[in-house]
Formats: C-alpha cells, sequence, structure tokens
C-alpha cells in the first residue's frame, strides 16, 4: 500500500464539512481509518478483491482495478492499474469534472433571440437571428414532452412588440463551434443512430427527430411523419402493409434521404424511432419557424444559417439560459453522449478560443495535469467515449475522483452520477438491495469489447472508497457487468 498525500487527512477534514449533502446521503457519518490484515497476511478487503478479479480474467483479457481510500489516499488494491485502458463512457468522467472546474456550478448556457427592423402594422419589416452559445438542452426534456416550449416563450416576445409577421429571414448563428460536427472516429456505419447525433452550437431535441411509421391499408405503404413536422429529410418509402402482426420497419438515413424498408402489420399500431439530422442548425431554423407558425406568426423568409449575425443593428428580443448542472447530470446519469460532446466543444471554445474536439479534448487534458495526473496516462479524442481513442489508466482515474470529492464542486460532481438502485434504467436493479443500494455512485462505459465502471463506494465499516474497473478485451460485456458488480460488492462488504 503507498499514499499519494501526506496531507490527505487535513485536507479530508475540511472536505467533510463542505460536504455535509453527501455525508446526509450517506447516511451516517464517515469513519475512516485505516485497514491493514493481521500478522503480515492480506486484508480480507484485498483477499476478497483478488478472488473476484481474478475471476474476470475468464472473460476479460485486459482488466485494470484499482481502489483507493478517500481519506488519505491510500492504495488499498491494484491490478495493473497503470497501464491505460480503453475508457468508453467513463470519458464523460473527465469531460464533466473539467466542465465544473472550468465554469463552476452556477454556470449558465445562453442562446440570444433578436431581431432587426422597425414593425408596422403587425409586421417586422426585418429579420429574426439566433445566437447559439452551445447549449445542448433546447428540447421536450425539461417541458413534459413540449419540444417547443422555448421556442413559444420566444412567440410570446415577438407578439408583446406587436409582431404577427415577420418579413425577413430568420438567421442562426452558430459559430460558437467548429464547422466539424461529426468526430472521424465515430463509427460511419451508425451516424443515424441517436447516440451520434452531430455537435453544433445550435442544436435542437438532441439533434434528433422523431420518425413515426403508421401502418395503412394491407398491401399498401405505410405513412411516414416526422415529429415535428419539418421539411429536413427527403423520403424513400420502401415498406408495405401487411395483414396482421410483423416485426417493425427498418428505419435509416443516408444524409438526408430518410429510407423506410421492411414491413409493418396491420395490428402493429404506430412504430417510432428517433434518427439523428443531418444539419443541426437548419433543423433549429425550421423548427422555430414552425413554432412561431404554431403561435400565429408568420416567418415570410427562410432559415439561414450563418457563423455571425450580419450587420451591426440587432435589438435583444429575449434569450433561453439554461444550467451546466443540468447538462452535467444529463451526461453521466443518463450517459448522453451529445451532451458530453457539447461540453467538450464548449471547453473547446471558452478555454483555448475554437470550439473544436481537439482544442476541448487539450482542455481537459490540462485539466488532468493540473493535479499530478502524468501525460504518459492518458489519450483524449472526444467528449463521451464514443472514440476508442480516450483511454486512462484506472489508478489515474481514481486520482480524478479522490480530486473531484474534495473539489468546490465536489459535492455536484458526486451526485450526477447514478448510484445503485436509482430509477435511472439498469441502475434500477444494479447494485440495489442493501448494503449496496444508495451507497455507490458510479459511471458506466460501453463499446463492443469494453466494460468499464468507475465512482465512489461507502463500506458498511464508513469507508469511503474510489475505485476504477476498466474491463477491455472482454467476451461478454453482460458477464462483465456481473464482475464489476461483484468487485463493488467486495468493496462494500469489506472495505
Amino acid at each position: 500500500m503507498r499514499t499519494e498525500d501526506a496531507a490527505g487527512r487535513a485536507r479530508y477534514t475540511a472536505a467533510v464539512r463542505r460536504f455535509c449533502l453527501l455525508i446526509v446521503l450517506f447516511s451516517v457519518p464517515l469513519c475512516l481509518v485505516p485497514q491493514r490484515g493481521t500478522g503480515g497476511l492480506p486484508s480480507p478487503l484485498v483477499t476478497a478483491l483478488s478472488a473476484e478479479v481474478s475471476a474476470t480474467l475468464r472473460n476479460a483479457g485486459a482488466p485494470g482495478v484499482y481502489v483507493v481510500r478517500i481519506e488519505d489516499g491510500e492504495t488499498m488494491f491494484d491490478f495493473d492499474g497503470d497501464t491505460p485502458r480503453i475508457l468508453a463512457s467513463n470519458t464523460k468522467l473527465l469531460t464533466t469534472a473539467a466542465a465544473l472546474d472550468a465554469f463552476g456550478p452556477g454556470f449558465f448556457f445562453e442562446t440570444r433571440f433578436l431581431a432587426r427592423g422597425e414593425v408596422r402594422d403587425g409586421v417586422l419589416g426585418g429579420d429574426l437571428g439566433v445566437v447559439g452559445g452551445g447549449d445542448p438542452s433546447i428540447s421536450g426534456r425539461d417541458w413534459a414532452g413540449d419540444s417547443y416550449a422555448v421556442f413559444r416563450q420566444w412567440a410570446a416576445a415577438l407578439r408583446a412588440r406587436g409582431v404577427r409577421k415577420v418579413a425577413g429571414d430568420l438567421y442562426l448563428a452558430h459559430g460558437l463551434f467548429e464547422a466539424r460536427r461529426i468526430h472521424p472516429d465515430w463509427p460511419t456505419e451508425q451516424l443515424d443512430a441517436w447516440y451520434e447525433a452531430p455537435i453544433d452550437a445550435l442544436s435542437f431535441n438532441d439533434n434528433c427527430i422523431l420518425i413515426r411509421v403508421r401502418p395503412g391499408a394491407a398491401g399498401q405503404a405505410p405513412q411516414i411523419e416526422t415529429i415535428p413536422p419539418v421539411q429536413l429529410l427527403r423520403v424513400d418509402n420502401r415498406a408495405k402493409t401487411v395483414a396482421g402482426r410483423s416485426k417493425n420497419p427498418v428505419v435509416r438515413r443516408e444524409g438526408d434521404l430518410l429510407i423506410v424498408s421492411g414491413k409493418i402489420g396491420t395490428a402493429n399500431g404506430p412504430f417510432d424511432t428517433w434518427i439523428s439530422v443531418p444539419d443541426p442548425t437548419l433543423y433549429f431554423g425550421l423548427s422555430l419557424i414552425d413554432a412561431l407558425r404554431e403561435e400565429g406568426i408568420e416567418v415570410a423568409g427562410k432559415a439561414v444559417p450563418v457563423e455571425g449575425l450580419p450587420g451591426e443593428v440587432w435589438e435583444r428580443l429575449a434569450a433561453y439560459r439554461s444550467g451546466l448542472l443540468a447538462a452535467v447530470e444529463v451526461a453521466n446519469k443518463r450517459s448522453q453522449n451529445f451532451y458530453a460532446e457539447s461540453l467538450v466543444k464548449l471547453l473547446g471554445a471558452r478555454r483555448c478560443g475554437h470550439g473544436g474536439w481537439r482544442e476541448g479534448t487539450t482542455a481537459v487534458g490540462e485539466f488532468l495535469l493540473s493535479f499530478g495526473v502524468p501525460a504518459s496516462s492518458f489519450r483524449l479524442a472526444d467528449g463521451s467515449g464514443m472514440s476508442r481513442g480516450n483511454q486512462l489508466s484506472p489508478h489515474q482515474m481514481t486520482r480524478l475522483l479522490r480530486h473531484m470529492w474534495f473539489h468546490p464542486s465536489g459535492s455536484e460532481f458526486v451526485h450526477s452520477l447514478p448510484f445503485g438502485g436509482e430509477d435511472n434504467g439498469g441502475w434500477k436493479s444494479r447494485l440495489a438491495v442493501p448494503p449496496y443500494q444508495g451507497n455507490v455512485f458510479a459511471k458506466t462505459g460501453t463499446l463492443a469489447d469494453v466494460s468499464s465502471l468507475s465512482g465512489y463506494a461507502r463500506a458498511v465499516s464508513g469507508r469511503v472508497y474510489a475505485f476504477s474497473i476498466l474491463l477491455n478485451q472482454t467476451r461478454s460485456n453482460e458477464e462483465a457487468h456481473r464482475e464489476q458488480d461483484r468487485i463493488v460488492k467486495a468493496i462494500i462488504d469489506q472495505g
């Protein structure tokens, strides 16, 4: 065992005062004392972890596991912990921690709605403008499913000025982020999937559109509807309606062409699926124009994507603001790639002067270096972990986790993670019984032959540990999840 921070106990005492909310959540006061075996024998924790990690070798060809005690940073267990591993969505831990460190929990995104020209007889004799701030949250997620809710607020601002019609165009300024919207490492065959949505400074509905396929009469083509009803995609309807029930049709996108094939049964009912959009800025603009139409305001012109608004005489009508903490929570609890990639591009824009992946990952890397993570222990490619180029050693992942525990935004960071038994996808049944329920806060990560789990565990003793279980070359990720859970249970039972 080794101690990474000789002053850890003093910092821990100060941190406990800051983290009273965490202590309440963990339900009893933290009692942190060194854990050693007796008579020179390994401690029960080391013995239990050794057995569980050895079992992972049947499934994972390249496992790495590291466990430290939060109190003083002492290493409790190390299995190949200094070898960098592919992180998958554990990359989001790095991105969200760097964002909280750079911006603070009080930061908010701002998307501005502007106009130019005079209003006469209900007609704005000029243009509308929107300036994107990289906000990933303009959608129906926080508005009971009403994806137009923010746009309705903007319509109200126009009505307050007596506007019923806009004679000009809608300019959409998206220059905060780089023009490249798709990372070159992402699988090209999955670019139409919701989890590979393009990243832009003006985004709407997670840059995905809902495709609804309704069966027609038997032998006829089904009906295809987009929600919202904007003319963004060309439709190639190759599907057929058959009597009775059938498998759902196949919906895919190639560029701006939506292809629907296969069959849908008359008894199936509507089939819904989300597809990423090819042009987020145009999607934003067409949806805003449609929302204004629903609210009784006609825009005579077209949606015009631009780097920055033309001219200088623009009046601010309204602005939509959303908080960083909500975005961090969606990125971590929901493992939403789109949110994490928006955060890393924002880091690039604000910290390095350019909203691109290279600059954003540079900012994350500088954050890691700032508290002692060696440059040789990590590689960064994107913000979410879709790229297999994101690598970090389990040892340094626990260094990050411990750093964030004592960070001024540490409480917010920990609470952004899923916890055992949380009503959140697979976590509802994962580590969901006492003494594990509510005592594990951790982030998962999954790619083909990669399964990751890193976070915090409070043992039955009251001690709190940071752990990182990075399994590469897995034969079965389902089995990897069970193996990770057994390792975490050993920490809680014996720690």
